[in-house]
Parts: C-alpha cells; structure tokens; sequence
C-alpha cells in the first residue's frame, strides 16, 4: 500500500485542546496551502481563500468571537467567555477556509462549494502528510455574519470552517466507520 492510501486510510482529527506546537514554518505553510489550492475547480473560479491566524492574531481573532457571544448573552460567565475567548487559540495556526460561491452562467454554486470542502480536505491530507494533526470545524462562529465582517469577509462570503494544524499531545482512538457494505451500492 503506498504512503497516500495509508494516511487516507488511518488519518484521524484530533480535538483542538489536545493539539500544541511547534505548528508548521511559513514554508510548511505555504507547501500545505499550495496543495490544498490543487482541486477540482469548473471554470478556473478559485471559489475560496485562506485566511492564516497565528501567532496573537488568535488572540485578536478571540476577542472577536467572545465579544459577538457576549453582545448575544450578556448573562455568560467569565469562565464562558474565556472559553469563546479561547477557540481558536489551542493550535499553533488556524487557517479559515473562506467560501466564494456565488451566481454565475454555467457553474452551480453547489459545485463551487463542493470545490471550498475539497479545498479544506487538500488542507488536512497536507499537513497530516508532513507530519501534523489537525481538526476541521465549523462552530456557531463561523456562520455568524458579525463574526464575518469583523474578520473582513465580503457579504458573499462563508465559513466554510477553520482546519486547526499543530502537534498531537495524543491521538483519540479511532471511532467507528460505517461498513461499506452500509454506504456502498455498486450498479
């Protein structure tokens, strides 16, 4: 089996709390992104961006997020906002993946949006290939538009998730899969 199938056979995500550093060079960096820019794309559109939040733009970028669900629930408690605070701040870097669907004569907004998650998975598969762990979520922020604007997203634009990239304090096991037989239909 070659090192390719291996890695999309076994990788797994790994929660953000338990991701450290040292996180990926500005040259790791730019390798992972290049690879993640390599996928299906009709019509040469480029539907999604990156946005790199690192170092004390994490910190920056939680202020954000903790004042937006503060504004939302003026009753939270310090240790909550501490926790909003702090969402994007347990992994070396966090790369927003942005979504820039929008109309257009011949390709469907649903394609480009496929082409934004496959953007998102290139992301994963090159950092896990150089060594990395990471976790893709999308949490309440990443749909909130104050959140958006504040982070300098058009009015087109989405969250299509943040991919967390760091070192794995530890690897969870495994969750179960579904059995191909339960997802797999051959004609």
């Amino acid at each position: 089996m070659t090192a390719t199938l291996d890695l999309l056979r076994t990788r797994r995500s790994v929660p953000p709390p338990l991701l450290d550093g040292p996180g990926p060079s500005r040259e790791e960096l730019e390798t992972i992104l290049a690879a993640a820019s390599r996928v299906p794309d009709h019509g040469k559109l480029a539907p999604w961006r990156f946005l790199v939040i690192q170092g004390e733009a994490r910190a920056r970028v939680g202020e954000i997020i903790a004042a937006t669900f503060r504004a939302d629930n003026p009753e939270a408690s310090g240790e909550r906002l501490e926790q909003e605070r702090r969402r994007l701040a347990h992994a070396p870097v966090v790369v927003a993946l942005v979504s820039r669907a929008g109309p257009h004569v011949k390709i469907p907004e649903w394609e480009q949006v496929l082409s934004a998650g496959a953007a998102a998975m290139n992301l994963v598969i090159a950092a896990n290939a150089m060594g990395y762990a990471t976790s893709w979520l999308t949490e309440w922020h990443s749909y909130d538009r104050r959140v958006l604007d504040a982070l300098g997203l058009a009015p087109q634009e989405r969250m299509a998730g943040h991919i967390h990239i760091g070192r794995a304090r530890e690897v969870p096991s495994d969750r179960p899969r579904p059995a191909l037989a339960d997802i797999v239909t051959y004609l």
